[in-house]
Order: C-alpha cells, then structure tokens, then sequence
C-alpha cells in the first residue's frame, strides 16, 4: 500500500528543492529562509491540512489498462516526455544507414512514421491492440504486429536498426528483452532506447489511477532504474555505447505569485501550482529521459 497525500507532497517538493540546492551550491540564506518559510505557510492552509490523501495498491492495473486509457490522447500536444525525448532519438535515427527497421513497443506509431519517411522498411511491434489501431489509422501501408517484447515476431538477424522507444519501464526483465533485440538485429545493427529516467520518478512519482467497478486507488507497476542496468544488461550481449544523452526538463516559468489552482480532488501534478517556486528549484532542468545509442558488435571483431 502506498499513502499520496497532497500535503505529503508539496512538503517533499520543498525538501528536493533544498537539497538540490545545497548539492547545486544555489541555495544561499535567502532561498533556505523562504523554503522553510513556505512549509510553514503549507502547514497552515486549512485546505490542504484537511485533504485526505489516497491508499493505493500497487500493481491492480494492468500495463494494457493504462494504454487503453492512453491511446486516444497520447499524441496529443503536452506530452512532455514526449515533447523532450523525440528530438534526441530523431537526431540519432536521423544518422543511421537505412534498411531494416523494426520498432518495438511502436505504440501509436510516432517513431514508425519517422523511420518510413527516412525510408527504412518498417516493422511496428506493440502488445496494447487500442495503441496499434491508432498506429494502422496513421500508416496503413505499414507492417504493424501485435507481440509482445519477450517474443518479437520476427527470424534471427532480421533488421539492422531496433528502436523502442519509453518501454521499458513496464518490463520487469531487462535482460530477457535486450537479449531479443540482439537475436533479431543483424552483426553491426543499431539499437536505440528511450526510457524515463530514475531521477524522474522520484521527483514526479507515478501517478495513481482509479481501477475496477469500486473505482479503488491503484498504481501501475513500474520498473526505474539507474543507468548502470542498462549497461549490465546490453554489454554481456555484445553491445557497445556509441552514445547516451539525459534530456532534461526546460525551465519553466511558474508564476509564484498566481493563485493556485483549486485543490485537485484526486492526487495530480497539478499540485506544483500550489508550490511554484520550490517546484520549479526541484524540477527544471532535471532528466526526464535516458536515450541510449547501442551497436551489436560484429562477430569477426576481436
């Protein structure tokens, strides 16, 4: 069971915010005297003092749950994970030789379409049905398969560029997943990833979602992990690092004196509004992404 308390919350924001900037060398006696002054002032808005929190258990929602709520809203403009993961995996698709490309976990197709228009020929692989229509309603000449990560349809050495793009953190066995990129990639093919970065989750936890008929608190099981899990996973296969980037969060520019938002009845991200000065010292520029570049090493290599 997990409590999300939006007091508990704010309060945590405060705390990130000054160790931040105690590590950062930012916080001079003024930001520290604010903050303290700030949970003060937190403490005592009767509103938030009387808010229940939600007991939510983990793990009663399903992966395909979740993207079925998704998929008709996922590309729509806002997504900021999206909004600063694509750029960085485009310039690194941008750079390979075109051939075979298979896209694992495609969802609505985003990335597919990129990689066709650069003129690869297109393998879409997803296991959540609602996120592949989308995906056939965008590239109806596209060979989009319904699979799941752990066994891709597809022959060994079959493609010369793997890209799988913000999945992985619903894979509770990294290891089992890469070792099916690298049967499915050809000697000297392109592995690119994309994933939520650790940091993230800390600062913005998963969020909790209303599951089954009694409409209880669950939260999707998620796997975040350090960037050292990536490694001990991909270079056993063979994989070299050609490249990795930590996008991160733009700053923002919240304005501390706005009236917040009213209070959300149910446990949101919008509560920063109601923190926006120690929000914004936790979060900007923090990673929001890990993008890998990986090349399986081609076996006459010594």
């Amino acid at each position: 069971m997990t409590y999300l308390s939006p007091l508990g919350y704010l309060l945590g924001l405060e705390g990130a915010a000054l160790l931040r900037g105690f590590r950062e060398r930012s916080a001079d006696q003024a930001f520290v005297e604010a903050r303290i002054a700030e949970i003060r002032r937190l403490l005592d808005i009767p509103e938030l003092a009387d808010a229940e929190g939600v007991t939510a258990v983990p793990g009663a929602i399903s992966t395909a749950d979740v993207y079925q709520d998704w998929a008709p809203h996922y590309d729509e403009p806002g997504n900021q994970m999206i909004d600063i993961e694509q750029p960085v995996v485009r310039r690194i698709l941008d750079g390979l030789p075109v051939g075979t490309a298979l896209d694992a976990a495609c969802g609505t197709g985003r990335h597919t379409a990129h990689l066709h228009r650069l003129g690869h020929r297109v393998i879409g692989v997803d296991a959540s049905p609602d996120m592949l229509a989308r995906a056939r309603e965008r590239l109806p000449d596209v060979d989009l398969r319904e699979a799941d990560l752990h066994q891709l349809p597809l022959p060994d050495d079959a493609v010369d560029t793997v890209l799988c793009a913000l999945a992985l953190t619903h894979v509770p066995d990294l290891a089992a997943v890469l070792t099916e990129f690298a049967r499915v990639l050809r000697p000297g093919g392109h592995l690119v990833i994309s994933d939520a970065h650790v940091m993230s989750s800390y600062l913005r936890p998963t969020l909790p979602r209303r599951a089954g008929t009694d409409g209880r608190a669950t939260l999707l099981t998620e796997y975040h992990r350090p960037l050292s899990a990536y490694l001990s996973a991909a270079l056993p296969l063979g994989f070299r690092v050609r490249h990795c980037e930590e996008p991160r969060r733009p700053r923002r520019s919240l304005d501390p004196g706005a009236a917040p938002d009213p209070l959300p009845t149910w446990m949101s991200w919008d509560l920063m509004h109601w923190d926006p000065e120690a929000s914004a010292a936790a979060l900007d520029a923090s990673p929001v992404a890990v993008v890998w570049h990986l090349q399986l090493g081609d076996s006459g290599e010594e």
